[in-house]
């Protein structure tokens, strides 16, 4: 009976040990953990006064991590040193803040943690933690809120800073270019809104910039910047919304530089359009020279002849902006040659020209020697135009739906500015059936002429547009199937194009907006859209 009794326990407790391993292995072990970490306690406090130390910790309940700091912390004022925060890519139960910066008097400093403290498991973020602290005898508790918009698209980027300058005896306009800002905050990745808080009683400047290098400093070339017309007065209960916009960036011209046999490339940056290159050279009575533009760099190139027996060329670059001299090194090169491209190819829009590019300057075009011919091999007459600084020919000429069009370029057609010439070419493009495009009417409510309505894309590529200066439907009868959004801009200055804004000139940009279509674009389809806009 003793020994039954054992061998009884015995299996008895061998059966509990297999529960108990299969229960461990359980995929069923409980709920998953989306409780975020707590804090236990701060040495200093949060929220202290008279703070002089230069260490801060945190302490948790859980093991945690911090994570994508560089994006997600943003202290306010921002400190010229900053600080050491620890630890980064390992778990443990409290965060360090070191402090190297010299604190400045009765000053109130956040430390905006955004969503970077997370459970080491998990991952649950402590959202928005504030480690917040002043030099003086109080916090400083006011607010200022607001909202971000783009000037041109739907939805503003994501992590957009947003800050308050000081209007004092110091401030003036360029400080944005030299100071970091005030106080600061950030909208992160996830909201468009805006809360500046522990903000002192006062006169500030507020900005937005989306700020590409992170170092709180508005940089026209790679920056987007939106601000307040007016000084704000804190307190306020005012709730501001500033537009994003990108400046046009001022003409800067860039050390010139030979290319290629009689071919000078000036680099530049900004807009080329009022530009002047001028050689100030001594040069022969038969010198002659071209300009024209890269396809797609922001560079002009300056094509001089005859081949000059010299070291070096001087020119001047004039801008209504700037003037500058140059010195360019010449040496024997190769020149370029001849070649020729078209655009488009395939299909062609019944209102788009058919373009003729080279790759050295024309001097000379000869029509006669250009035919184009439909699918019934009937020949279709054409116009042509030239613009210079692109060096292409467009060829106008009447197109049909559903027709195929041969273009034939013969021998010595294009002369170019070394006096090549072209060889046979051969083109083929053809146009849809009306049935494979879709139609749209578009009409306004409440517009203020004139106006400009684009058709975009998700991203804002704007693949269509009109212009009216007076009440007008809108049509667009030829539109590839596909997904559109509708942008309206409140062209006020009537000059045909979007003007964005400048900070130094206190001008924002032209009013604009955004609509998301009802339907899509169908082939053989026939759509109407009513855009009501908010009177202003």
């Amino acid at each position: 009976m003793h020994k039954v009794l054992s061998n009884f326990i015995l299996v008895v407790f061998i059966g509990l040990i297999i529960v108990s391993c299969a229960n461990r292995g359980s995929p069923d072990g409980g709920p998953k953990d989306e409780t975020p970490p707590v804090i236990v306690k701060s040495v200093p406090e949060n929220y202290s006064t008279q703070f002089k130390a230069k260490e801060i910790k945190v302490y948790f309940d859980e093991f945690v991590k911090i994570k994508d700091l560089q994006k997600q912390l943003i202290i306010s004022p921002p400190m010229k040193t900053q600080p050491e925060i620890t630890p980064l890519g390992s778990a443990s139960k409290f965060i360090t803040i070191k402090i190297f910066d010299t604190l400045q008097p009765n000053t109130t400093y956040a430390f905006n943690f955004g969503n970077s403290i997370t459970d080491n498991n998990e991952g649950n973020p402590f959202p928005y933690y504030r480690y917040v602290f002043s030099t003086g005898d109080y916090i400083d508790s006011l607010t200022v809120k607001g909202q971000i918009v783009d000037a041109l698209k739907r939805k503003p980027e994501t992590f957009v800073s947003v800050a308050l300058y000081e209007v004092d005896s110091t401030f003036n306009d360029s400080i944005i270019y030299k100071e970091v800002p005030k106080y600061i905050t950030n909208t992160l990745d996830s909201v468009t809104t805006f809360s500046i808080e522990n903000v002192k009683a006062g006169k500030y400047m507020l900005m937005a910039l989306k700020d590409g290098n992170g170092d709180n400093k508005f940089q026209q070339k790679t920056d987007q910047i939106g601000f307040h017309n007016t000084f704000i007065e804190v307190p306020t209960d005012s709730l501001y919304t500033l537009k994003l916009f990108n400046e046009d960036i001022d003409f800067k011209p860039v050390r010139p530089r030979l290319f290629s046999g009689e071919k000078i490339a000036f680099g530049y940056e900004g807009d080329h359009s009022d530009v002047k290159i001028t050689m100030t050279s001594e040069v022969p009575d038969d010198f002659d020279y071209r300009i024209t533009k890269d396809e797609k760099a922001d560079t002009l190139y300056y094509w001089y002849k005859p081949r000059l027996e010299v070291d070096s060329l001087l020119f001047t670059v004039s801008h209504p902006t700037v003037k500058k001299d140059f010195t360019v090194r010449i040496s024997e090169q190769p020149r370029d040659s001849l070649t020729l491209k078209s655009f488009p190819s395939g299909n062609i829009g019944y209102d788009e020209p058919f373009k003729i590019f080279g790759s050295v300057p024309f001097v000379n075009f000869d029509p006669s020697k250009v035919t184009i011919i439909d699918k019934d091999s009937l020949n279709v007459d054409f116009t042509t135009t030239f613009d210079t600084i692109t060096n292409a020919y467009a060829f106008n000429f009447k197109k049909v739906e559903d027709n195929n069009y041969k273009i034939q370029v013969l021998p010595e057609a294009f002369t170019d500015f070394f006096d090549d010439k072209n060889d046979t070419l051969n083109y083929s493009v053809k146009t849809k059936r009306e049935s494979d495009y879709s139609k749209l009417r578009i009409i306004l409510k409440n517009a203020v002429y004139p106006v400009i309505v684009q058709l975009t894309t998700e991203k804002g590529e704007i693949k269509y547009e009109q212009y009216a200066s007076e009440n007008k439907v809108f049509d667009f009868l030829t539109v590839d199937p596909g997904k559109y959004y509708a942008r309206v801009v409140f062209d006020s200055n009537g000059n045909q194009k979007h003007d964005t804004g400048n900070y130094l000139k206190k001008q924002q940009p032209e009013r604009v907006s955004n609509f998301e279509l009802d339907d899509d674009m169908r082939s053989d389809w026939d759509t109407q859209q009513i855009l009501e806009l908010i009177p202003q």
